[in-house]
């Protein structure tokens, strides 16, 4: 006894099996069952789901032949011969479609059942595929959730293994992402190595040296070491230099009223002694309109010769103004007691500059009225 044919019986047993009503509601609760058992289980193909339905029915009218009064064997031309009966309301089930309309009675073919104990055939009783829309009351629930029978569950086994091998889809797509990933990093390494990233310092170090370390905002902190600004001689003292400013003509110099430049001289030689106010001024230098028309379309580097005051190192700040070829950005150095060079690097467009511009420097950036000496400034463009 299967599943189907099982959980029917049972819900037979707990009823009146002897009235056709009662039957009929047991026959709709196990096609009502069937439904909620397909639409739990999405899985299951159209193909699988009229399987289930039309072994219900094949169980239903099997089991439903079991009530029905028994008939005489008849020959072919005695069942020709005999007019047909149609069985009384009720002898068999009739079952109502999802809609509510009634099926077509049973109608069996033959003469009616004598009263004899002489051999008897059954006649099955014709049931239709109905699926109701709910099950009806009164009536003990059948599970239907299992697969209806060893077939229907062989064709329910497919959409098991297509899970099983969506599944197995999963670490071959992981391979791919980690192939394509390592790719990535092979070709990244590879152009890496051809670019020189991977060169040593030393052979880094071939061009010109770099200038003191600036800073672009007001975080800066100076620090010794690495980024200590550079030692005297630094700059390169073979490059074409172009004089911006000199302490021998201190008449390209403007300070501010609450400034001070002063011309002075000692064993070092001619300097300009620079001090900016309690505001904050700075002290600026011309930059003739001829220095920039030579500069102009190039890459040029500047270099401040100066020093800071015995025992009062300080910090300086620098901008510039070179009109219609831009500016410098703010610049910051640490200066000390030694004679130093200070140097930016600025790439001018091309254009014709329309006037002269100027260099800028405020000689304590904290505000504390500490002085800078100026020896010179001075300009060249990188080959």
């Amino acid at each position: 006894m299967d599943a189907i044919e099982k959980a029917i019986r049972n819900a037979l047993e707990k009823g009146n099996d002897d009235d056709r009503a009662f039957r009929e509601r047991v026959y709709r609760s196990a096609f009502a069952a069937l439904d909620r058992a397909l639409q739990a289980n999405p899985g299951v193909t159209v193909e699988v789901a009229i399987k289930r339905r039309k072994a219900i029915q094949a169980k239903i009218t099997e089991i439903e032949s079991e009530f029905l009064p028994a008939v005489p064997d008849v020959s072919p031309q005695a069942e020709r011969d005999a007019p047909a009966v149609e069985l009384a309301a009720g002898a068999a089930p009739s079952v109502e479609t999802g809609q509510g309309t009634a099926s077509p009675a049973v109608t069996i073919d033959g003469p009616a059942p004598p009263a004899t104990d002489a051999p008897r055939s059954r006649v099955l009783p014709v049931v239709p595929d109905i699926m109701p829309d709910a099950a009806p009351s009164g009536v003990p629930d059948i599970d239907m959730s299992a697969p209806a029978s060893a077939e229907a569950a062989a064709e329910v086994a497919p959409d098991r293994d297509e899970r099983r091998i969506r599944g197995r889809r999963l670490p071959l797509t992981a391979i791919f992402l980690t192939v394509t990933l390592l790719a990535a990093i092979g070709i990244g390494l590879f152009f890496a190595v051809q670019t020189g990233v991977f060169k040593t310092q030393a052979q880094l170090d071939t061009g010109p040296p770099e200038a003191p370390p600036t800073v672009e905002d007001d975080d800066f902190t100076p620090a010794d070491g690495a980024n200590a600004p550079a030692k005297p001689g630094t700059a390169d003292q073979s490059r074409d230099w172009i004089n911006v400013f000199s302490p021998t003509d201190p008449t390209h110099v403007a300070a501010p009223s609450d400034a001070k430049a002063e011309v002075m001289k000692d064993d070092t030689g001619p300097f300009l002694r620079i001090q900016s106010g309690a505001s904050g001024s700075a002290i600026s230098f011309d930059v003739g309109q001829g220095v920039l028309e030579k500069l102009a379309g190039k890459h040029a580097v500047f270099d401040i010769v100066a020093r800071a005051e015995d025992g009062k190192d300080t910090q300086i700040s620098v901008d510039c103004n070179f009109g219609e070829l831009g500016d410098c950005g703010r610049k910051r150095y640490a200066v000390g007691q030694q004679r130093n060079e200070y140097l930016f690097d600025v790439q001018f467009p091309n254009k014709r500059p329309g006037s002269a511009g100027t260099i800028a420097i405020n000689s304590d950036f904290d505000k504390q009225g500490k002085a800078v000496i100026i020896y010179e400034i001075r300009a060249s463009i990188e080959q």
